[in-house]
């Protein structure tokens, strides 16, 4: 028998509150200029919490990028795997209400210029998942795979930083229509 290991419920609020804290703090000011007192006293935790859970900010930083990013991941395979068993072209409103109900995020990650690792890293995980769904076998591409993933993956990022940046001023079915259109136009 598997025995599952329970995560304590003040682990889980006082880690809650420390990336919350960062976060506010994170759209504030530029991350230079963050500390770690900052961050536990906003939280309402001993500056040892912080450093309990996270080596520094910049682990903080790493891993809150990494937690969206791999539920971006989970979000879109799961859908796939969804939508390929019942045969319906992919939507990307489900994305869209993911970037939507975790704004405070995105918004801090895209409004603070020095924070390129958040970018290349969504940029590498939509171009990878954009060049699997080009890729067909016995027929040359008109454009190189690797380039026509690029350029849409970067469109897709430009078009969701402008949609948070400018506070989401169409709701989320229209955005994912719109992009599926744009996506549909260039036959991804």
């Amino acid at each position: 028998m598997e025995s599952v290991v329970k995560t304590d419920r003040r682990i889980l609020r006082s880690k809650q509150s420390i990336k919350k804290s960062f976060l506010e703090l994170f759209s504030e000011k530029d991350f230079e200029h963050i500390t770690i007192n900052e961050i536990a006293e906003r939280a309402n935790v001993n500056r040892g919490t912080v450093y309990l859970h996270y080596h520094d900010k910049y682990d903080l930083l790493d891993k809150c990028i990494e937690e969206h990013i791999n539920a971006l991941i989970t979000l879109c395979t799961n859908r796939e795997a969804n939508q390929v068993s019942e045969g319906i072209v992919q939507d990307p409103k489900p994305i869209f209400d993911y970037f939507h109900s975790h704004s405070p995020f995105f918004s801090a990650m895209f409004s603070n210029q020095r924070v390129f690792l958040f970018r290349d890293r969504l940029l590498k995980f939509i171009s990878t998942n954009l060049m699997v769904k080009m890729e067909k076998p016995g027929t040359p591409p008109d454009i190189d795979i690797e380039i026509k993933a690029q350029f849409m993956a970067s469109a897709f990022i430009g078009i969701v930083e402008w949609w948070i940046l400018h506070n989401m001023p169409h709701s989320t079915q229209f955005m994912a229509d719109q992009v599926r259109n744009l996506f549909e136009n260039n036959h991804v």
